[in-house]
């Protein structure tokens, strides 16, 4: 610490100086633990305020629900199940009591397992919606404990690092309104995030033939795979992981590499459990919608026939309008696009998450610079998992690609299951950007570039003065003291619990309610 620091920490050896020195050296435990409670009660306030039905498929996912708590049978997707022409309309009414949402069963294709969770909150609190959202909540906040797990494991003695990621992924408003709602996905994520969990921890461990490690690790991800395959088809990204990782332990990590069978049998133990939790459903599935379609997609294609087709779109407006529309919504929807994709925020709220975002990003070239560099000095079961992690969030930004080719659906939110090395990326990014020792650096690159974009006539009044200031805070960044350092690395977290708090009451509330 500095000369500053290093007084505070004599003159506490007086008794007086506690809860100060507390404040300049939080513990990363502690901070973890605000970022829960934080999101714990932003997250009920969106649960509370947002209005019934307006949040993405909730009602789809809701009547899903209600007919396994009142039939106590699994439903089957059927034509008519997206009257494409109501769903407009009760949208346009902003879900009028008078209007029902019971002919909205488009997901009944979905697989179980959340709703299995959820019919016992349905039972115990008489289908009201309130309990099933907060849910929803209590599921994304077992999401944050498993990412501060998983880091924790992927970068050992970096647990502010860990803390960083887990405030990004409680408090990106979009994944909050999500985490807030009756769907599925909040489930599928936290699976997704122990597998991620489990797989670092399995590039770690002895491989031997005799490993009983190696067997117990390969299991457990064998059964949160088939939990994956009974939750969401976005959790089926771990299949191909755990494979990965299995070649990557076994090719390259282990010295020499172990036999042929050994690799094979690693393989074996870890399908068993997920085909035999797999199967069965996809076997019901088969059965019911047949054509080879055991996932039910080819009957949900067919059913939700009045959604635009990506060749539509391109018929009537062109390819070019189809990359803008596809790059705007996407960032769009990624950090805040509510309702059925109907509240926007304002422009100049998206200019400043453009300028936090590219922030991000040099902060990140700059680690991976200095990374490659130094690459000798990282351990290669390191390497590894740094490696899946960014396999898996290609696998999911190529299925999200992949739907759009059929459907026009730019929603930022199906990349929410790689929000793991999503934000991984942007805290790592922060946290190099804020660095004291580059802010003048960073704040000459600001200046540059919003001349670059003024002079090409690319830069409006309002991200020309969001630049300026920028250029100015980090100016002022280079000549606060050391020990300020915590506070300043903690502002991209602080700007988005208060564009949490803005997004509901100044956009969501007011624009959905009935």
């Amino acid at each position: 610490m500095n000369r500053n620091l290093s007084f505070l920490q004599k003159f506490g050896k007086m008794g007086c100086m506690g809860p100060i020195l507390d404040a300049f050296q939080p513990r990363p435990a502690r901070l973890f633990m605000t970022v829960v409670l934080v999101y714990l009660i932003a997250g009920s306030l969106y649960a509370v305020y947002t209005p019934d039905w307006q949040a993405p498929d909730e009602p789809a996912h809701y009547n899903y629900i209600r007919y396994l708590a009142e039939t106590h049978h699994f439903p089957v997707l059927k034509l008519g199940d997206y009257p494409a022409a109501y769903l407009e309309e009760i949208k346009a009414a902003h879900f009028p009591p008078e209007m029902s949402i019971a002919p909205i069963r488009y997901e009944f294709h979905q697989p179980p397992l959340y709703y299995l969770l959820a019919t016992p909150v349905y039972w115990l609190f008489g289908g009201a919606l309130l309990p099933l959202r907060f849910l929803s909540l209590a599921v994304g906040a077992l999401l944050l404990v498993v990412v501060w797990w998983t880091v924790g494991s992927l970068v050992p003695g970096r647990p502010f690092l860990a803390v960083g990621i887990a405030a990004f992924i409680a408090f990106l408003p979009m994944h909050l309104a999500m985490t807030a709602a009756v769907n599925n996905d909040p489930l599928a994520e936290l699976l997704i995030a122990i597998e991620f969990l489990l797989v670092i921890r399995y590039v770690r461990v002895d491989s031997r033939p005799e490993g009983k490690e190696e067997f117990r690790l390969l299991f457990l991800l064998g059964l949160v795979t088939g939990l994956g395959f009974l939750t969401k088809s976005s959790a089926y990204v771990t299949l191909p992981l755990v494979l990965a990782a299995i070649a990557a332990r076994h090719l390259w990590l282990d010295a020499p590499p172990p036999p042929a069978v050994h690799s094979l049998k690693a393989v074996g133990i870890f399908l068993l459990p997920a085909m035999a939790l797999g199967v069965p459903w996809w076997l019901r599935n088969l059965a019911l919608y047949g054509d080879a379609d055991f996932l039910g997609l080819g009957r949900h294609e067919e059913v939700v026939a009045g959604q635009l087709r990506t060749a539509e779109f391109v018929a009537e407006h062109g390819r070019l309008q189809l990359v803008h529309d596809f790059l705007q919504t996407s960032f769009r929807s990624f950090w805040g696009q509510f309702g059925w994709m109907g509240v926007l925020l304002d422009q100049r709220l998206y200019q400043a998450l453009v300028i936090l975002s590219a922030l991000a990003c040099v902060g990140w070239i700059v680690w991976a610079i200095g990374r490659w560099r130094n690459r000798f000095r990282v351990p290669a079961w390191q390497w590894a998992a740094g490696g899946l992690l960014a396999l898996s969030a290609l696998f999911t930004g190529a299925s999200y690609l992949w739907y759009n080719i059929t459907f026009v659906q730019h929603q930022g939110r199906y990349l929410f299951p790689a929000l793991v090395p999503i934000g991984l990326a942007m805290a790592v990014g922060w946290r190099e950007a804020l660095r004291r020792e580059r802010a003048l650096l960073m704040g000459l690159l600001v200046i540059v570039s919003a001349m670059a974009l003024r002079a090409g006539g690319m830069l409006p009044n309002w991200p020309l003065l969001m630049l300026a200031a920028t250029a100015i805070a980090f100016g002022f960044r280079r000549v606060l003291p050391a020990w300020f350092d915590p506070a300043v690395q903690a502002v991209p977290y602080l700007l988005l619990i208060g564009l949490d708090v803005v997004s509901l009451f100044l956009f969501i509330v007011p624009q959905l309610r009935v």
